[in-house]
Formats: structure tokens, C-alpha cells, sequence
């Protein structure tokens, strides 16, 4: 169990993915699921609060990337980050705890619910593999440009571009802002490369999902956060070329 009294801590880790540890406010193991009952719900900005109740013990309060939620449901989760004290700007409101979670498992689907991109376009199904989290795959076409590369190129040989400035053209499949004081932002072309098509890149600027964008970064290889979380490719400091 991991308890913070830090918001900015918990605002940084949630979005990034990294919070794969043992979940607050139940005793289970991290591989072992706490099934919860929604008993109410606030939306604010790019988080979904809900109040929840497991089959045993008092209701409790979590969060999670926005998504859509209605009392009644029941969900899964796994893991999680517990922020005691924690302060709500947008609800203007003090929360006693608050369990800071990466996804919920719908209990109608047995799958993870697909989380709405921050300014509600382009939702996306995220799927978590051995830490690494991926974006499903979006029915994207996107004609080369002189002087960039695909994706596909990108995954193939990554050791020729590691270190090295590139240029990519793609479709924004999603995009979380100030994170770990960057925003980041998912990427695709069309083009994949044994099963790898989604690339995400670091930046300053902000890009709306659903546009199609050319960037420019310096390629970095498995890049690691911590937590088990990390990304075979990050394309760092990318700037929109116009």
C-alpha cells in the first residue's frame, strides 16, 4: 500500500500509467481483482470520480481517467494509489481518501473499458501487458510526407534512429496534457510493424485528438518510469512541423 499526501505526485503518476501497485483500502495481493458497486459519480475535466462499494467494508471514493459511469455498475479494478486529504479544484472539495486508479474491467464485457480522451473525442480501449499500456488500433490512413518516416520504419530498426531527430506524420489517437510537467501525445499511421502501430511522443504543445499532425523529436529507446512501466519507443520533445 502506497499512501501520498502530495496531489501533484498523484496527478503525474495517474495518466503516465504507473500506478501497478497494491490497492488501498483492501488487502488483496496486486494480482488479485476487488470487485466494487457504483454508488455514485462526478465528472470533472479529465477525471471520473465514483463513489463505490465493495461487498465488505464502508464506501469509498476513486478516480480514474474520464470515462462513462452510472450507479449500479460493477466494475474490477487492480492496483491503485491512495491520496489521502486530497483536494478537488474542480469540485472544490476536500476528499477524506481517494483511490487513484489507471482502469476499470466492466464486469458486462470482461474487458477494459475504453477511456475518453481528455477533450472527449477519439475514445480509445487500453489494454495493459506486462506494465505497458497500448492504445487500441484505429482505422487510420495517413499518405507519407517527404522527409519523415513511418511508424512501421520506427519499430522495425529503432537502433538506426535511436538518439537521433525524426520526423513523423500521423493521426492523434489520444492525448493527455501535463503529465510529469510534459503532455503526451499517441500517434498512428496506418503502418505497423510485427503488431506495433501506436507511437507516443513528448511535448510542449498541445494537439487535438483526431488530427493529423507532423512532428518532430529525438527517438529514445526503452525508456523506463518505474513501477513496471515503460515504452520500448518515446519520441521526446516532439514540435508540430508545419
Amino acid at each position: 500500500m502506497i499512501k501520498t499526501k502530495k496531489p501533484g505526485i498523484v496527478r503525474n503518476l495517474l495518466f503516465a500509467g504507473l500506478i501497478l501497485i497494491v490497492a488501498a483500502c483492501n488487502s488483496n495481493t496486486a494480482s488479485e481483482y476487488t470487485e466494487v458497486k457504483v454508488v455514485d459519480v462526478e465528472q470533472v475535466g479529465t477525471y471520473t470520480y465514483l463513489l463505490v462499494k465493495a461487498k465488505k467494508g464502508p464506501e469509498y471514493w476513486i478516480a480514474v481517467p474520464t470515462m462513462l459511469a452510472e450507479p449500479g455498475e460493477t466494475y474490477q479494478y487492480q492496483g491503485g494509489l491512495l491520496m489521502e486529504d486530497f483536494h478537488s479544484e474542480e469540485l472544490d472539495r476536500t476528499f477524506e481518501s481517494v483511490l487513484f486508479l489507471e482502469s476499470l474491467i466492466s464486469d458486462k464485457t470482461s474487458a477494459m473499458e475504453g477511456m475518453q480522451s481528455p477533450h472527449g473525442m477519439g475514445a480509445q480501449q487500453e489494454v495493459v501487458h506486462e506494465g505497458r499500456i497500448s492504445v487500441a488500433k484505429s482505422d487510420v490512413k495517413v499518405e507519407a510526407v517527404e522527409g519523415t518516416i513511418t511508424i512501421a520504419e520506427l519499430f522495425s530498426k529503432p537502433s538506426s534512429y535511436e538518439g537521433k531527430s525524426v520526423r513523423i506524420t500521423g493521426e492523434v489517437t489520444k492525448f493527455n496534457a501535463a503529465i510529469m510537467d510534459r503532455n503526451w501525445v499517441h500517434i498512428q499511421d496506418g503502418t505497423e510493424h510485427e503488431g506495433k502501430y501506436d507511437l507516443t511522443a513528448t511535448s510542449a504543445e498541445s494537439f487535438q485528438v483526431g488530427s493529423t499532425i507532423t512532428i518532430e523529436g529525438v527517438l529514445a529507446l526503452n525508456k523506463d518510469f518505474g513501477y513496471g512501466y515503460s515504452y520500448e519507443l518515446l519520441l521526446e520533445e516532439a514540435k508540430a512541423v508545419q
